[in-house]
Order: C-alpha cells, then sequence, then structure tokens
C-alpha cells in the first residue's frame, strides 16, 4: 500500500479546505518550530514572510515548494539543494490587475484629492483626466500585465504591449523591452509590472522616467526594487509626472519619507495580491499539485529546481 502524501500548509483555514483529501495527510506548519515531519512531499510556506525563511527547509526531505507569491527573487539564494519551487502563478493576477485599474481609475479622477476634500467639507467639481482615450504601456506582459489589459479595454483605452522580446499574437505586436525609450514619450500611463531581476531592478530610473511626457502617471505594481525611488519623488514633487504605486523601496516605506506626502502620488501598501480573490485560488492551485503528485506527473509552476535546470 502506498504511504500517504505529506502535505504541509502554513494555516489551519487552508487546511481545512483542503482535508480530507484520500491519500494525503496533512499537517500545520508555519515555520515557527520544527518540521512536523522528516519528508514533506509539498511545502507551502507562509504567505509574504520572505525566501529567508526557507532555511527551515534544510534538514527536511523536500519534494515541492508551492510558494503563495509570482514573485521569487532571492528564493535561489537561500533554497535548499535538491529542492523544487513553483510560484502561485494564476493565484494573484486577477487581484493585482484589479488593484492596477483601481489605482489609475483613482489617479486619473482625482479621487484621492475628493477623499481630502471630504474631510473638510470642501466642493471642488473642477475637470480631471479620463481613463478613457488614453494611451497606456504595459511595461511588462506576463500573466499580470495580459489581466490589466483585459480590464483596460473596455475602458476604451488605447493599449501597447511590451514584454522582453519583440513578439506577435493573435492581437498584434508585443514589443520588446529594447522598444522602451521610442515607446515612453508615445504614453500617457505606463503600467510596470515586470518580475525582479537584475536585469529589470531599477528599471524605472531617472532616464525612464524622464522618457514619460509631462503630466503622465506611473503605475507600478511588480516591486519596489524595481524603481528608483530618489528619482520618482524627484519626478513628482515637482509635479511633473504622477505616481500610483502599490510597492516602495524601501518596504514598508517610512512614515516619515516624502512620498507619502508627495501630491500626485498614490500610494498602497503592497496589497495587489491581498484580497478575497487570493484564498480560492489558492486552494485549486495546492489541490491541483496534489492531484498531479498522486498521478505521478510533474507539477505546474516550476520556476526552480525543475527537471529543465
Amino acid at each position: 500500500m502506498r504511504a500517504p502524501l505529506h502535505v504541509s500548509l502554513p494555516d489551519q483555514k487552508l487546511l481545512d479546505a483542503l482535508a480530507p483529501t484520500a491519500g494525503v495527510e496533512f499537517f500545520v506548519w508555519d515555520f515557527s518550530g520544527p518540521a512536523p515531519a522528516g519528508r514533506l512531499d509539498i511545502v507551502v510556506p507562509p504567505y509574504m514572510r520572505g525566501p529567508e525563511v526557507l532555511a527551515a527547509l534544510e534538514s527536511v526531505d523536500i519534494g515541492l515548494v508551492q510558494s503563495q507569491s509570482i514573485g521569487y527573487d532571492g528564493v535561489a539564494d537561500v533554497l535548499p539543494a535538491g529542492c523544487v519551487f513553483a510560484n502561485a502563478a494564476g493565484v494573484h493576477e486577477t487581484s493585482t490587475a484589479e488593484l492596477a485599474l483601481g489605482m489609475m481609475i483613482a489617479s486619473q479622477r482625482g479621487m484621492d484629492g475628493f477623499v481630502r476634500n471630504q474631510a473638510t467639507g470642501t466642493w471642488d467639481n473642477s475637470q480631471r483626466p479620463s481613463l478613457a482615450d488614453r494611451r497606456v504601456l504595459l511595461v511588462g506582459y506576463g500573466g499580470v500585465g495580459k489581466a490589466i489589459e483585459a480590464r483596460l479595454l473596455p475602458f476604451e483605452t488605447h493599449v501597447t504591449r511590451m514584454a522582453s522580446r519583440e513578439r506577435e499574437d493573435a492581437s498584434g505586436k508585443i514589443f520588446g523591452i529594447d522598444s522602451l525609450y521610442e515607446q515612453l514619450p508615445l504614453h500617457d500611463i505606463a503600467v510596470v509590472s515586470v518580475p525582479l531581476s537584475e536585469q529589470t531592478r531599477q528599471l524605472v530610473d531617472a532616464k525612464f522616467l524622464a522618457a514619460m511626457p509631462d503630466g503622465a502617471l506611473l503605475v507600478n505594481v511588480a516591486r519596489g526594487a524595481v524603481a528608483d525611488t530618489d528619482a520618482l519623488l524627484a519626478e513628482t514633487s515637482t509635479g511633473r509626472l504622477r505616481a500610483a504605486v502599490d510597492v516602495t523601496d524601501p518596504e514598508p516605506l517610512p512614515a516619515d519619507h516624502p512620498l507619502w506626502t508627495t501630491p500626485g502620488v498614490l500610494i498602497t501598501p503592497h496589497v495587489g495580491g491581498a484580497s478575497s480573490a487570493m484564498f480560492p485560488r489558492m486552494v485549486r492551485l495546492v489541490k491541483q499539485q496534489i492531484g498531479l503528485m498522486l498521478e505521478g506527473k510533474e507539477p505546474v509552476n516550476v520556476v526552480l529546481g525543475g527537471a529543465g535546470e
């Protein structure tokens, strides 16, 4: 008789949604104590705890580490040898795209100003720019970029897509990142959703921002380190550019940082994936990985340590 799969989950809520499953023994392990078993076929680490927590896996025989995040910057530096690591592609795209769209609407229509005016009883009904008819450049066309595009198009926007390399799909041309400085001056809004890597670290620097036209809006739902915070502050503090950022560098942004109070800057505290949409999608992903493992098949979303490496 085949031994059951050992699956560790970071909290009781996730366990309650998955158990019972035939052929699986579940454990709750939040990495704060020793591992619940010497062999764990699937480990789901706690959400938003940073890659350094993976050091707890060093003395455990691990089959698959199933992250709850899409990004995996820094993981390769701490992942124990032999571990297979899968990201949470398919879990956060919906929620992150929803936030990106909301930030664009809020910034374009001046919602942050209306909230401040409400506190003082100020009636200001001056005209503000719409999202409709804006030219939007998507810098990054992975799962999040595609989800943002799907939500932007019904708002009658003109969307340009940009990925690491130029290619064509059924909807037309996808520009390569080598066209960045040709495209930035042509767009009213630039939405950044690239993964963090050595190639994208501080991609949004003084040169990037200088190429954006006056009054343009930068939206960052990638990682904080994708943008140079000092350069962003320099451009927004003059009022030349506006920004809506869900991520910052450093993070959390210090309470006394001037970016908090810069007019035209909207900040959310890295909550792109932190919505009610996350949990059911995470449950579905873990169920899928368990099913594949029970069938002797390869897991999905493997980004580190797979057979191809």
